[in-house]
């Protein structure tokens, strides 16, 4: 069978040891010493885009004030979308002749359908079917006339729209899908589930409480305009406090930096495996989606298993760490954490995991480690994390040229991009869950949802600085360039190829931040042992998936180096459904690859390296806001 080839093998050179993250190989995993990792110097200006002269700083300001209007959506890369399609579609006359043949089947069924419903007594089937995903139209009340004749209108509309957006000869291929995207955002507005007037369900419901409904919803709406205004958390938040409710794990900070806190925890066992597990969680988020509440906590469940875990805790930038860029994102948090983890359990290799971002970043490190000979890491996990980008979802639907110019106009203002601006990018990649169904349910029917543990800390979220983002779109999003070998740290270039420790890369079904197709590319830009995991749920449901939770599944492949490159077109079909969470396969996985069980650490840190304890878990730079 054909062997597994990187597609990127280019040698990370190696500079002075001490000096930054590629320095000359260490001796041997055993007798690794941390690098220095030296004070980042006092803020420059940014040189990223256009060079910030007095010329540009009009265009600046006004991108930056247009930005704030738009949610941060570039007016200018819409525009080029809609350009792109309809001059295209204006010279394609076999595609307009289709699309009006494609109307005129879709006007005779639903007059078809529409005859059979007024002349016979039992209901026949609808004439189309909602997609799996939408729940809109499920509850019974919408199979009686006129509702019914209402909602399936509403989808033949929507499909024709989608035909009319796709297909159309010429139209670049990132242009169709901005333009997919925002006719289905636009048709969403207008579903008949969103008005009084043509929602049955919502009128029956008016009709049972004498309108109350409208009046709570009413209160809801302004209770919740209030809470954004004044920036404070949603109704219910107040019941997943942090280090009280959620994040409860008992450990310690044992190391801080200006961007980052490591936390160590207790053990709970007398005996813990040697090699210590290190999570690092992406900073666009509070670490502690991995330790939740007690029973949903991976961190928890790791420990309960006798693993020592360390887990990093970014600081939630403000104004004054607008020049922070990702090579200070790997010096002053992905190295400095291993290299605090090999100090104070000295003479151990670590398992190293990285949760979305942080799985990306950590990635980059590991192949710069690797490539100088630096052997501390035992492992390395990617929990929906990307390397490769070229295919990552609809969240490029934001990224391109006119997209990350824009943003880095706003962001230049600001000095970093702002929770909200990107909740709403999010949201608007689930509109019909995450913003209809709930404008829907909390403003027309008056009916709260209650907050969960996870919703709660989905609502708070973390900035991120401007050079630091716009380095990671442009280099990574826009360009692709670690997963096409131009990516450099220290002025080298960083290989994936260069990654000789197993690793274990897990992939959500419904994840639309980093579907798993794209997670699971590791494959073919690496040369080591590979295991893929694919778990049903989505970005963060997926991942946080305790023993005991119903309905879930995974699938499991193993796969060596001298594989050859799977068929991701096929995988699942391919790959036998376990039933549960997703937690105990790899826990048996790390413990596979750990060696023999040591006594408990009865301290944490290490006070003669260094590292004392500063404080209690969950530290303090999760409180930032």
């Amino acid at each position: 069978m054909a062997t597994r080839k990187a597609k990127t093998n280019l040698p990370v050179s190696a500079s002075q040891p001490g000096t930054g993250p590629v320095g000359k190989p260490a001796p041997a995993a055993q007798a690794a010493q941390p690098v220095a990792i030296p004070a980042v110097q006092a803020a420059q200006p940014v040189a990223i885009g256009e060079p910030d002269h007095s010329d540009f700083l009009a265009d600046r300001f006004a991108n930056a004030f247009l930005a704030r209007l738009t949610a941060g959506l570039s007016p200018a890369s819409l525009t080029l979308a809609y350009t792109d399609w309809a001059a295209h579609l204006l010279s394609a006359p076999g595609k307009r002749t289709d699309l009006l043949r494609k109307a005129g089947r879709k006007v005779l069924r639903m007059a078809t359908h529409a005859a059979h419903c007024a002349t016979r007594n039992d209901s026949p089937e609808p004439c189309i079917q909602p997609l799996a995903q939408d729940r809109r139209f499920s509850d019974p009340a919408w199979q009686q006339p006129p509702y019914n004749m209402i909602y399936q209108s509403f989808l033949l509309t929507q499909q024709w729209w989608y035909n009319a957006t796709t297909g159309v000869p010429g139209v670049s291929r990132h242009h169709e899908q901005v333009m997919e995207f925002t006719a289905r955002q636009l048709l969403d507005i207008f579903s008949p589930s969103n008005f009084l007037l043509t929602n049955p369900v919502l009128q029956q419901k008016t009709l049972e409480t004498g309108g109350q409904n409208l009046l709570h919803g009413w209160q809801n709406l302004m209770e919740d305009s209030q809470r954004n205004l004044l920036g404070l958390p949603p109704v219910g938040a107040e019941a997943f406090q942090v280090g009280r409710d959620v994040g409860v794990t008992p450990g310690k900070v044992v190391y801080r930096n200006r961007l980052i806190e490591l936390i160590q925890y207790a053990p709970t066992t007398k005996t813990v495996h040697a090699e210590p597990v290190l999570i690092m969680p992406a900073w666009i988020m509070k670490y502690y989606i991995l330790d939740l509440s007690p029973q949903n906590s991976l961190v928890r469940y790791l420990v309960s298993k006798g693993h020592t875990v360390f887990m990093v805790s970014w600081k939630n930038p403000e104004y004054d760490d607008r020049d922070l860029g990702m090579e200070e994102y790997l010096r002053l948090g992905a190295l400095a954490a291993i290299d605090a983890v090999s100090a104070i359990q000295p003479g151990q290799r670590l398992h190293a995991a990285g949760y979305c971002l942080g799985g990306t970043l950590l990635s980059i490190a590991a192949s710069a480690l690797a490539g100088r000979g630096d052997e501390r890491l035992a492992s390395l996990t990617l929990l929906a994390a990307q390397v490769d980008f070229k295919e990552a979802g609809e969240l490029t639907l934001f990224i391109d040229e006119s997209q990350v110019r824009f943003l880095e106009d706003m962001m230049w203002e600001q000095g970093f991009l702002d929770t909200k601006q990107m909740a709403g990018a999010f949201q608007l990649l689930r509109s019909n869950d995450l913003i209809w169904s709930r404008m829907l349910n909390e403003y027309m029917m008056g009916e709260r949802g209650q907050l969960n543990d996870l919703m709660a800390w989905n609502a708070d979220q973390t900035r991120m600085p401007y050079r630091m983002h716009s380095e990671y779109l442009r280099q990574l999003f826009l360009n692709n360039d670690l997963a096409e070998g131009r990516y450099r740290l220290d002025g080298e270039l960083v290989s994936l190829g260069n990654i000789r420790a197993p690793v274990f890369a897990i992939g959500t079904e419904q994840d639309h931040v980093a579907p798993w197709r794209s997670v699971f590319k590791i494959d073919r830009l690496t040369h080591t042992d590979i295991t893929l995991l694919l778990t049903s749920g989505g970005h963060n449901a997926g991942i946080v998936s305790e023993p005991g939770r119903r309905n879930r599944r995974f699938r499991l492949e193993h796969r060596s180096r001298h594989d050859g490159e799977i068929d991701i077109a096929s995988w699942m079909e391919r790959q036998d459904v376990h039933e549960g969470s997703w937690w105990p396969a790899w826990q048996a996985w790390l413990a596979a690859k750990s060696g023999k069980q040591v006594p408990a650490p009865k301290e944490m840190g290490n006070a003669a390296a260094g590292y004392k304890p500063l404080g209690d878990a969950p530290g303090s730079y999760v409180m930032g806001r």
